[in-house]
């Protein structure tokens, strides 16, 4: 018998004697230490060292509830679904995700390579470092994990089985309330606003019911639309990186939707980088230097995504109907169409809803805080509503450069 035999929540002590008796990955006399290093709203993260060879491991393990509230009462299998998912990935985007070492069903925890000479990438976007190689890594992550896996490439009894494989309705839930319902109308009453910009955003947020209706459309596209096996939470806190690499991490929210929901969600955190930047860079030059590598990468992402999606198409698709001239170009709309609605609505939740990011609670000046937040919600606005309209990386850069000439620098 062993004391992993039964779900337990780990404690640092626990995790050293788990790598010890349920890994074979550490020599016999290792001289283990364990630090809890997960600083995210849903699961604990451990890294586990070996201090005389250096080797070490993380083990993630899943609770019954959500870290950032037990509101959210969540199943464990979400751990199996990161699992699968990321050997998965690691088959279609080989280097682009670390490696799974070992999952265990019994404790709800997976041991994965640890990334520790890496960095996350928000905070380092926050230190204003830039990553030329990011665009290139991240639209290929992006075009084998999502095109491969949708019904134009797969067999579709084999599709069909994966949706039920990777249904995830507790994680979904999530996104329904936080992501596409919450931040229009805060009928939870569970929203975290800026207090200076409470007024503005009633007027201009809740008492928009345009945007409320193009939101509810947005919100049964995500119901119904089981495109793709996405990431569900593909943002720059889901990222580490260095120079020459970059790893995508946590797709505990997998489960098949629409594409746009993983590209969108690129988009708006590259324009929280911006913001960021653009708000608490002192020095023109540099802050020039900073949101035009921002704004250039934005460009990149949208364009590059668009031509390896072309690319990928021509060889992977099986769909005989897939093959009609001029399908593979309404597709790609379509996912562009999406792309750009969900710009939008990560841009609301992350500054109206209950899961904020850094880039915009980080910034300590008021008025700065507050034009940043101003361009952002309109911009995530302009995105919802004529999301039609985007094909192209200019188009969604023109957007962002719109709201900014509109809320000018105090």
């Amino acid at each position: 018998m062993s004391q992993f035999d039964k779900y337990f929540l780990m404690k640092p002590a626990d995790v050293i004697a788990y790598a010890r008796d349920q890994l074979d990955f550490f020599p016999k006399d290792a001289n283990l230490e364990c630090a809890e290093i997960g600083d995210g709203n849903i699961n604990f993260i451990f890294r586990v060292w070996d201090g005389k060879s250096g080797k070490s491991v993380v083990i993630k393990q899943a609770g019954p509830t959500a870290r950032i509230s037990e509101d959210f009462v969540l199943s464990t299998d979400r751990n199996r679904i990161e699992s699968e998912i990321l050997i998965l990935e690691h088959e279609l985007a080989p280097g682009l995700v670390p490696l799974i070492y070992k999952y265990d069903e019994t404790m709800s925890c997976c041991a994965m390579e640890d990334l520790s000479d890496y960095v996350i990438m928000r905070r380092a976007l926050m230190e204003q470092q830039t990553f030329p190689l990011f665009a290139d890594h991240i639209t290929t992550f992006m075009v084998n994990t999502l095109l491969l896996t949708t019904d134009v490439v797969l067999e579709h009894k084999k599709k069909k089985n994966m949706v039920k494989q990777y249904i995830n309705p507790e994680l979904c839930e999530i996104s329904e309330d936080l992501v596409y319902t919450e931040p229009f109308n805060d009928y939870k009453g569970r929203n975290d606003v800026f207090p200076p910009n409470l007024e503005w955003v009633k007027q201009n947020v809740y008492g928009d019911a345009a945007l409320r209706l193009e939101a509810a459309k947005l919100k049964f596209e995500f119901l119904t639309n089981a495109q793709s096996l996405i990431h569900g939470d593909l943002h720059t806190g889901s990222i580490f990186i260095k120079p020459d690499s970059t790893k995508i991490i946590d797709p505990e929210f997998a489960f098949y939707g629409p594409i746009g929901y993983d590209t969108g969600n690129i988009v708006a955190n590259l324009i929280f980088a911006w913001a960021n930047g653009d708000a608490t860079i002192a020095d023109p030059a540099k802050r020039a230097a900073f949101c035009g590598w921002v704004e250039e990468t934005i460009v990149q992402v949208v364009d590059m995504f668009n031509e390896k999606f072309m690319a990928a198409w021509q060889t992977h698709v099986t769909e005989i109907f897939a093959k009609e001239p001029g399908f593979d170009r309404w597709y790609l709309s379509t996912v562009l169409r999406d792309t750009a609605g969900v710009t939008g609505l990560e841009l609301f939740r992350r500054i109206l809803g209950l899961a904020h990011v850094k880039d915009i609670t980080s910034i300590a000046d008021e008025a700065a805080r507050l034009r940043a937040e101003r361009i952002c919600l309109s911009a995530a606005a302009h995105y919802i509503k004529h999301r039609d309209e985007y094909q192209t990386g200019a188009d969604f850069l023109k957007t962002l450069q719109q709201y900014t000439a509109q809320f000018p620098r105090s």
